[in-house]
């Protein structure tokens, strides 16, 4: 079986692809990137494990239905949008083994039955794979934020993608909306580039081993916290290098004025 890519992804804002309109239009080139998703994953996928930045538990918690709900984790939307749906199906013996797989790993785990998709999962999938025929699993940031945890999560996870399994990392390169929403505010414009050039030299141009240390280290970088106050759109991209190993990242989306004023990227990793 063909081994699957990692990939991190940028998700966007709420429930953008079931919107129309100036608003989606916002959007264009995100999902043009993540409509080419399955071409570059090479082979259609037997499922997808995704991590979001919109779960945190006290473990790395993992949904197991096999019909997951829906999860309106936003606000301010047309009433339809609190009735849309991603039907993909859960995959309760693949969610046992991705707990199994971190367990083994040294960290812990948990199943959790009653979970459903938020919208860093279906944001993307809903342009990716919007017939919603492959099983998608879910896995929890942890909520101490250690990111050493989130790296071996992603090691923890590597061997899925020998058996066809997709991991997908979803969140933002920035993800300051207090700062971006500030009245008159322009800083994030320079914020956003600068932490934006430090990931593309960190992930297109130091090997695997400098892209762990720095990527753990990754408060050092520059503007990181005014970018990222707490980094829980940043971990998924922990997660995605981690199970990445040793393969190289690409670029593989990019704006420099992504709602005219945010620098972000999204990367595939082999």
């Amino acid at each position: 079986m063909q081994r699957l890519p990692t990939f991190y992804l940028s998700h966007g804002g709420g429930p953008w692809p079931y919107m129309q309109g100036e608003f989606r239009a916002r959007f264009a080139k995100l999902e043009a990137a993540l409509r080419d998703v399955p071409r570059q994953a090479g082979a259609k996928p037997s499922a997808i494990v995704a991590v979001s930045g919109h779960w945190e538990d006290a473990s790395f918690a993992v949904t197991a239905s096999p019909a997951p709900p829906m999860i309106y984790d936003f606000g301010g939307f047309p009433p339809e949008i609190y009735r849309i749906r991603y039907a993909a199906s859960g995959a309760p013996a693949l969610a046992g083994r991705v707990a199994a797989l971190i367990r083994a790993a040294g960290l812990e785990s948990r199943l959790d039955p009653a979970r459903g998709f938020d919208h860093g999962v279906y944001a993307v999938l809903a342009v990716a794979y919007p017939a919603a025929d492959v099983p998608v699993v879910q896995v929890s940031l942890r909520a101490d934020y250690d990111p050493g945890a989130h790296l071996a999560l992603g090691r923890a996870l590597a061997p899925l993608r020998e058996e066809g399994v997709l991991i997908l990392g979803s969140g933002s390169s920035y993800h300051n909306l207090r700062s971006f929403f500030a009245d008159g505010a322009n800083h994030p414009r320079e914020e956003s580039a600068a932490f934006d050039a430090w990931l593309r030299e960190t992930l297109l141009l130091a090997d695997p081993a400098e892209r762990a240390a720095h990527l753990t280290a990754w408060e050092q970088a520059p503007c990181a916290r005014l970018v990222h106050p707490e980094p829980d759109h940043l971990l998924p991209l922990h997660v995605a290098a981690g199970a990445a190993g040793g393969d190289r990242a690409e670029l593989i989306y990019h704006e420099d004025d992504f709602f005219g004023r945010l620098a972000v990227s999204s990367f595939r990793f082999g």
